[in-house]
């Protein structure tokens, strides 16, 4: 439970209440004729002790006097004019002022303090901080009233928010509506009068059913509910029995509740706690913490137990009793080594809030130690804890503990421990959480990739293995939401990058100077919720972007306090205050809605959200046209403001190590996902894309039926093919090597290649080429995208290098690179043995799939296969040429230009030269394709000239610098996706909507 630390309103249980004392003493005073303020006051301090009055409704005189039989022998003998008297001299540590309030319950439960700090913090004792505080946050006030059960009870009953449900029942008491309302879980009102009947002859004496209970001479000789016997407890433990005898307790069931529920002792002849607690089901329950012991959960279910299989909720207790287990048990591991958090000057400074679980919060820390090496700074609120944590300098060297009187909550902990912080970044850390690798490192990278960052945020795993959150959501009527709750921490949409609303603060990393700029939390918002909602807006509203991470992986054990009347309270109030307070940003978000989850789930507006459709998931490794694919995501996403959902047409067997490095952050890469789930996909996103990028023309045919299915979610998107390379001319050449005379001419295979093109919007050709081939097919809307790349000017020079290169795909047997390597290797090799030293080795990296056989490739002693390489540069840099010996080919090969771009002079076959539209003998050596003595002569010159060497790296430098520059090429992108011709109607061109 947190304690709120500012007082709004004042009550005061040593106060004299005039208006109180004349409403309820109305009879006789005006029995007397005693009216005016002074009368009264002087008839109290006269009379009042005597007629056993209550100076006010914080205290219950006739139950005092009675309840402590020392008290009423003192005040006979003249000691004390009253109960109140001895209560406010003497009394107030030690006993309690009201039936309904138990000082030595609340300071054991909320306040396990020593008497010097509680004063020193301005409370004169468990009452005095509870009428002040605890009252405000419903909190028990003894186990016969708790505010959260008789709420639910009485929802409508009206609580003043300054008073809480304490001072407001006592305010409206004695309410004979309320007679019959459980106050707490431990007394049933409605048993109690079927039981005891006889009480309705006497009921002028008492204010309902607990009034009688807790206030009648003889405790002994009633039960509270069918489930405890005083009788049965009496003679079963005669311990408790001597300690009733001697007024250690009223009764036996105070014992019980105190003490003896906990202890699991049998409460009744056939209430067996023992056997009860051993059941799996009650104890995940327990775990919960629905309900605070076995007794109120055999209560409530009466001690029946429905068996079978457990319920997701249920297995989530379960999962949250063995992590605390397994806290435990690593626990004595870290005493034995302890922690070091000593620092000169931290990296990172951490604030953690701390209310008891030592086990969990040691955990925590080394949690945090082991994550990362660099210094950092951790600074530790103790809010009010009872257990080792009031010790734990003891075991974590370096570390800045802040304690303070009670449990002040998260919010008025971290506020006060960011007074202490030093490091640039701070971050706030439950300390019921483990750091999964790299989180720490992680979230700092973010800031330095992206200087706008004001917070980072983490992807938060339950102890059940399902997600808290991937980031959250706030809507248009204030309230929020974790995105994808429940759902796997693997799924895609959860796994890209974003710019959010807000982030839980379990893990919530932020600059510091920002926070301090902020003034951390607002305290309008304590004891709890909204607050990191809020302060997560007020950094956006001050230009800083909230991001959430999903390479910050946090197992969150997750407290679930949530769903009670009193959070219910707290939450709805906060709700109120956080529209208030950010009602312009709250105006701009979406209306809730669950279809509303993909927009609602970046707080970011795109320029143009693009499904990109591709063969395979385009890694740059595949190369064949992947790697330009990805060049065009990754530019859309860091230069276009776009989101981008990458879709292959192939689901993937299987999640690669590659999915989260091989594409832009930011980028939605749905790896779980083929042509089969596609029409779901976007039936499920109903209107979401802009822009449909469909990558290769052969996915025409595939795509046709998925589009007219999914024609209505699709209205208004726009089609976007990109050939990646006409195919027709490269079949005609495939059969011209074969020696095959073509089955069909050019204009035909060029109609079947596009005859599904009619969807289509607008065309994308790889080079002028084939974009005349596409405007000679009658396709208007044509577009020009080669490739990107960066020219490298420094690079080694020809002395410094040695050998041949070709990297490049082999994706099957029908290959253009496999089919240019076997030539290569079986006709131009050989004629090179006399003309080159032994030593000059010809490599080929790039992907090879191990389903085709390479092995022609090793028949010549010069050739050494690496595969697929993790850094191409490398091999860029130390060798000599590059060849691209193709026979068949459409498009711009990649290769060329990356090459070009590394410095690496190049020997390709005439067709690459004119596809890529360079100058024979300036920009590359390009003999005859096919020509295999044509071939090894240009090799053989390129090699040995130093002066050609330096002349062609030089020109097709210029030509990679010129045409492939990043600023033309982000500029062509933007220009595909800028505005489209209006079509009529209310459809996908050519799919008309169907209902």
């Amino acid at each position: 439970m947190m304690v709120h630390s500012d007082t709004k309103k004042s009550f005061d249980w040593s106060e004299f209440d005039f208006d109180w004392y004349k409403t309820k003493y109305n009879h006789v005073l005006n029995f007397l004729n005693v009216t005016s303020e002074d009368d009264v006051r002087e008839f109290y301090d006269r009379f009042g002790g005597a007629l056993q009055h209550s100076p006010n409704s914080f205290f219950d005189e006739q139950w005092y006097t009675q309840r402590y039989a020392d008290v009423r022998e003192q005040v006979c003998s003249g000691q004390f004019k009253s109960g109140f008297d001895h209560y406010c001299k003497v009394g107030f540590w030690d006993k309690s002022p009201h039936w309904l309030f138990d000082e030595d319950y609340y300071r054991r439960k909320f306040l396990d303090f020593s008497r010097d700090d509680i004063e020193r913090n301005g409370f004169r004792n468990g009452y005095d901080h509870y009428l002040k505080q605890g009252s405000r946050l419903n909190c028990p006030s003894s186990p016969f009233f708790d505010p959260v059960v008789f709420l639910a009870e009485a929802p409508d009953f009206v609580v003043e928010p300054d008073e809480g449900a304490y001072i407001s029942f006592l305010k409206a008491f004695p309410d004979n509506v309320l007679h019959d309302k459980k106050l707490s879980w431990y007394f049933d009102p409605v048993w109690y009068l079927e039981t005891y009947p006889d009480l309705e002859k006497a009921a002028v004496h008492w204010q309902g059913p607990l009034h009688h209970y807790l206030t009648n001479p003889t405790p002994e000789a009633f039960n509270p509910n069918a489930f405890f016997s005083e009788q049965f407890y009496a003679q079963a433990y005669e311990d408790v029995a001597g300690a009733v005898k001697h007024g250690a307790f009223r009764n036996c069931y105070e014992h019980f509740v105190k003490n003896g529920q906990y202890e699991l002792r049998q409460p009744a002849q056939d209430v067996n706690l023992r056997v009860y607690a051993e059941n799996p089901k009650v104890k995940s329950e327990i775990a919960s913490q629905r309900y605070p012991s076995f007794f109120v959960h055999y209560m409530v279910h009466g001690g029946v137990v429905e068996e079978g299989g457990y319920s997701s909720e249920e297995r989530e207790f379960i999962s949250k009793a063995v992590y605390q287990e397994m806290c435990r048990i690593r626990l004595p591991l870290l005493l034995r080594g302890g922690l070091d958090f000593s620092y000169d000057h931290p990296e990172l400074s951490v604030i953690m809030v701390a209310h008891n679980n030592f086990a969990m919060t040691m955990t925590a820390l080394n949690s945090l130690r082991e994550n990362f090496g660099g210094q950092i700074q951790v600074v530790l609120v103790d809010s009010g804890s009872s257990d080792e944590i009031r010790h734990i300098e003891r075991h974590v060297r370096g570390i800045n503990v802040i304690r303070t009187l009670g449990n002040v909550g998260f919010l008025q902990g971290c506020n006060a421990a960011l007074q202490h912080v030093q490091a640039d970044f701070t971050l706030y850390l439950n300390n019921d959480l483990e750091l999964m690798p790299r989180a720490i490192e992680t979230a700092l990278a973010r800031f330095v990739k992206e200087p706008q960052a004001g917070a980072v945020g983490a992807k938060l795993v339950r102890t059940n293995g399902l997600l808290q959150e991937a980031g959250s959501i706030v809507w248009k009527n204030g309230s929020v939401c974790g995105y994808l709750r429940d759902e796997s921490p693997d799924c895609p949409e959860a796994n890209y990058v974003r710019s959010v609303d807000f982030c839980s603060g379990a893990f919530l990393m932020v600059r510091t100077d920002l926070l301090h700029s902020l003034n951390g939390f607002l305290d309008d918002y304590a004891p709890a919720y909204f607050e990191e909602t809020d302060l997560c807006v007020r950094i956006r509203r001050h230009g800083w972007d909230v991001i959430y991470d999903p390479g910050v992986v946090i197992l969150h054990y997750e407290y679930g306090t949530s769903g009670t009347i009193e959070s219910v309270h707290m939450m709805q109030r906060n709700q109120g205050l956080f529209t208030e307070k950010n009602a312009n940003y709250i105006a701009s978000r979406y209306p809730r809605n669950a279809q509303k989850d993909l927009l609602a789930r970046s707080a970011r507006s795109f320029d143009k959200r693009v499904l990109f459709l591709e063969d395979f998931l385009p890694f740059r490794h595949l190369g064949s046209g992947f790697t330009r694919s990805n060049d065009i995501m990754t530019v859309m996403v860091r230069d276009l403001n776009c989101h981008v959902t990458a879709y292959p047409i192939f689901r993937p067997l299987g999640m690669t190590e590659d999915i989260y490095t091989g594409f832009p952050d930011r980028a939605e890469v749905m790896w779980n996902k083929g042509l089969e789930d596609l029409a779901g996909f976007l039936n499920s996103r109903p209107g979401y894309y802009d822009v449909i990028w469909i990558a290769r023309t052969h996915n025409l045919d595939r795509l046709a039926p998925v589009f007219a299915e999914c024609a209505a979610a699709l209205a208004g998107s726009k089609i976007v093919l990109d050939t990646e390379a006409v195919a027709a001319p490269r079949e005609l050449q495939k059969w011209v090597l074969k020696g095959e005379t073509p089955q069909h001419t050019l204009d035909e295979l060029l109609q079947k290649e596009f005859r599904a093109a009619w969807y289509v919007n607008r065309f994308v050709a790889v080079n002028q080429k084939d974009a005349s081939i596409l405007r000679r097919l009658g396709h208007s809307d044509v577009h020009v995208l080669g490739h990107l790349q960066q020219a490298r000017r420094f690079t080694p020079g020809f002395k410094e290098r040695q050998d041949i290169l070709f990297i490049g795909a082999i994706h099957d047997t029908d290959s253009p690179n496999l089919d240019s390597l076997i030539w290569f290797v079986s006709e131009v090799l050989p004629k090179l043995d006399s003309k080159l030293p032994q030593d000059v080795k010809f490599r080929i990296c790039g992907y090879l799939n191990p389903e085709v056989d390479v092995s022609r490739l090793l028949l010549n002693p010069r050739v050494e296969i690496v595969g697929r390489v993790p850094e191409v540069s490398p091999y860029y840099d130390t060798h000599r040429i590059f060849v691209a010996p193709t026979r068949f080919a459409g498009g711009i090969p990649y290769k060329i230009h990356e090459a070009a771009a590394h410095g690496l002079p190049i020997v390709a076959s005439d067709i690459l030269c004119e596809q890529v539209g360079w100058q024979a003998g300036e920009d590359m050596l390009a003999p005859a394709t096919g020509n295999a003595a044509s071939f090894a002569d240009a090799i053989v010159s390129l090699y040995e000239e130093r002066e050609l060497w330096q002349k062609l790296r030089y020109n097709a430098l210029r030509r990679i610098a010129r045409e492939n520059n990043a600023e033309a090429y982000t500029h062509e992108i933007r220009n595909i996706l800028s505005q489209f011709p209006q079509r009529s109607g209310n459809k996908v061109e050519g799919f008309p909507v169907t209902s």
